[in-house]
C-alpha cells in the first residue's frame, strides 16, 4: 500500500513546464527512474517501481532539505522507504542547494 502525499506545487520548477519548452528532451518515466518532488521544505527522490497512466509509483530514496542541503531519515508524514504516488504534475527540478552541502561528497580519506 502507498502513502497519501499532499505534494507541494512545483511551479516554476515543474519538469512538465519546463519539457513544454524542450519537448525533444522529454523521456517518460520507467522502472528504476530516479524522480524529484517537493514537499514541505524537502526534496524528494523516488525510485519508480511502476507506472499507472500519468503517475508513477515508488519508494522514497531520500529526503533533502532545501535550506541546506542536508539529507534527512524523515520530513513530515514521509520517512525513507515510504511506497508513494507521484503524478507528473507534481514532478519537481531540484533546486541548487546552497554551498558546502554536495551530498555526494565523500569525506576525504585521512590515509590519503
Amino acid at each position: 500500500m502507498h502513502k497519501h502525499v499532499e505534494w507541494d506545487d512545483p511551479g516554476e520548477r515543474g519538469v512538465l513546464r519546463y519539457y513544454a519548452n524542450h519537448p525533444d528532451d522529454y523521456r517518460q518515466p520507467q522502472r528504476g527512474s530516479i524522480l524529484s518532488a517537493s514537499y514541505r521544505g524537502f526534496t524528494v527522490r523516488v525510485k519508480v517501481a511502476a507506472r499507472v497512466e500519468s503517475t508513477s509509483i515508488g519508494e522514497v530514496v531520500a529526503l533533502i532539505a532545501d535550506d541546506n542541503g542536508r539529507r534527512q531519515q524523515a520530513a513530515g508524514d514521509l520517512t525513507l522507504g515510504d511506497t508513494v504516488r507521484l503524478p507528473d504534475a507534481f514532478r519537481a527540478l531540484e533546486p541548487r542547494h546552497p554551498e558546502g552541502s554536495d551530498e555526494s561528497e565523500e569525506p576525504e580519506d585521512p590515509q590519503d
